[in-house]
């Protein structure tokens, strides 16, 4: 589409976004294939965890005819290549990349079989399905054939026989109540992994069904199961979550019952509440995106089997009923994981704005006894200074008292007819007054300067 759009004619519109064809191109990122039936369907999903697309493009090379394979192919998230007789598929995924190769049913696995095997009947080198980089989480072998499902009930029959006459799930799928379609085939399955790790899944068309029909059934049907699969892979961490949540909100507990009743210090609260929140926020950040991701998996399952469109057949359940009373209970399990989780991140959240309020007030009234201590303190200063100021005062006429006498005497050497203790008496009044009045004009000073 790009290369089309950038061979046209000059666009009247306004220069486009850079992300404009990534996003319109991206309905058409993952094509259903055409499928001729009968068919076979060799479906294997890997976790890419750690995997890089250089690898995966190293091992698509080894598939005969495709020495040549470049990277770039690869940059779509999708690739379909032709070999002798079948076709694989390549898709990745965020957290998964599944294979499909698509090849002819034998004759010996149509219906009227029991049981039958398909694994020598595989156009591709066991080694190379075997050697795929990655681990398995989903593989499925899907078999497509025509036959008559007017009678849909002699259509899971047969299906039975096919799986060994065991029990199994099976639908009609298709079905339009608005436009009263009988639907366009019936599914029949177990959900049993075999020896070999993979389950079966049998669609029964009726003849003249196209091959664009066939390969959009296929994929509902293979992107429904590989989803479930990763789906689930949340519950195994919910329940290893659990016993660290019980004793997170038992810790959470005691520490709001000390809080209440004073029966700790604060810094021993704190200690045990910092203890708390750093074992919640580690099994957040460990585990917030699996469990969103099981939310967001469980959606697609929904919509994949509103998708087929089922119709019970009497005396069997159905894929949806099947799979949504097994599966309810554990995306439930992991939905209410994720709420105790947070709803615990939240509560930690009030315990500490309780804790901090109670320090806050223990510090205020520390400050507050403090500051009273500091008043009287600096009350005791002032007397002190004002005691010191009178004794300066005292201290500093002394001297000069002392040098008046030193004068008049020197004076009365002199042969003036001066009494010294008499005169300097007399001046003392004047000396004290003269000190007092100096000391005061300092301080005025110095408080004029502050």
């Amino acid at each position: 589409m790009h290369n089309l759009a950038a061979t046209a004619a000059p666009s009247i519109l306004p220069p486009d976004d850079g992300l404009r064809y990534l996003l319109h191109n991206e309905v058409h990122a993952r094509p259903s294939a055409r499928i001729h039936l009968p068919a076979l369907i060799i479906s294997v999903a890997v976790l890419n965890e750690g995997v890089s697309r250089e690898a995966e493009c190293e091992h698509l090379r080894r598939l005969p005819g495709q020495e040549g394979l470049q990277l770039e192919a690869m940059q779509g998230n999708f690739l379909r290549l032709r070999g002798d007789g079948h076709t694989v598929k390549w898709e990745r995924h965020s957290e998964f990349t599944r294979y499909a190769i698509v090849q002819a049913l034998p004759t010996r696995a149509l219906l009227g079989c029991n049981e039958p095997e398909l694994m020598s009947a595989m156009r591709v080198d066991a080694d190379w399905l075997r050697q795929l980089p990655g681990r398995t989480v989903a593989a499925v072998k899907l078999v497509m054939l025509e036959h008559d499902i007017s009678r849909p009930d002699e259509a899971r029959a047969l299906g039975q026989q096919w799986f060994g006459g065991r029990t199994v799930v099976a639908s009609m799928m298709g079905n339009s109540e608005e436009s009263g379609h009988a639907g366009h085939s019936v599914v029949v399955t177990n959900f049993r992994l075999l020896p070999s790790g993979f389950e079966r899944i049998l669609v029964i068309a009726p003849p003249g069904t196209s091959p664009t029909r066939a390969g959009r059934i296929s994929q509902r049907l293979l992107e429904l199961e590989v989803y479930r699969l990763m789906a689930l892979r949340g519950l195994p961490v919910a329940k290893d979550i659990a016993p660290v949540l019980a004793q997170a909100e038992a810790s959470l507990a005691d520490v709001t019952l000390k809080l209440e009743g004073k029966q700790a210090s604060e810094s021993e609260l704190l200690d045990t509440l910092i203890h708390v929140a750093a074992g919640v926020e580690r099994a957040t950040a460990q585990h917030a995106y699996r469990f969103a991701a099981t939310q967001a998996y469980d959606t697609l399952v929904r919509q994949r089997i509103a998708e087929l469109r089922e119709r019970p057949i009497p005396g069997t359940q159905t894929l949806g009923e099947f799979m949504q009373r097994r599966l309810s209970p554990a995306i439930a399990t992991v939905a209410a994981t994720a709420q105790r989780l947070a709803s615990l991140s939240q509560r930690i959240e009030r315990v500490s704005a309780l804790l901090r309020t109670r320090v806050d007030i223990a510090t205020e009234q520390q400050n507050h006894l403090l500051l009273a201590k500091l008043t009287r303190g600096q009350d005791l200063q002032l007397n002190l200074q004002t005691t010191v100021e009178g004794l300066s005062i005292a201290a500093i006429s002394y001297y000069v008292v002392s040098l008046l006498l030193y004068a008049a005497k020197a004076l009365k050497s002199a042969g003036l007819g001066v009494n010294p203790e008499m005169a300097v008496g007399a001046v003392i009044p004047l000396v004290l007054w003269s000190v007092w009045r100096a000391t005061r004009r300092v301080h005025a000073k110095l408080h004029a300067r502050s």
